[in-house]
């Protein structure tokens, strides 16, 4: 899958996203990259910021959070293109739920993992 498929796939994945849930997204930027930065190179996505959870009155006046979905790591892992647009949606519900301080062990119980 070439990176224009790909970022479609991303984008397909957020149109899923219920538009309540979308509309919450604050200060939020979604970012496509090839390669995860650091030495996991099996990551497929991360979230960069601060949970709406851990905001406080202190908040403001600072960039936006960061979703980046890692097209390299999802096609490594994937063998179809049907597997790589299911993957991309987990991994987009999983990224905006820590967004909103859902940490990694509720994600797994959740089957979010």
């Amino acid at each position: 899958m070439d990176a224009k498929d790909f970022e479609a796939a991303v984008a397909d994945a957020l149109d899923e996203v219920p538009q309540e849930l979308l509309e919450m997204l604050d200060n939020v930027v979604i970012l496509v990259d090839e390669e995860p930065d650091g030495p996991d190179k099996n990551l497929l996505g991360l979230y960069h910021g601060t949970a709406l959870t851990d905001r406080g009155w202190e908040y403001g006046g600072v960039l936006p959070d960061t979703i980046t979905i890692y097209r390299g790591p999802t096609l490594r892992m994937c063998s179809s293109v049907e597997e790589v647009i299911e993957e991309v949606a987990i991994t987009v519900v999983h990224e905006i739920a820590h967004h909103f301080g859902i940490e990694e062990h509720r994600l797994h119980e959740l089957g979010w993992g």
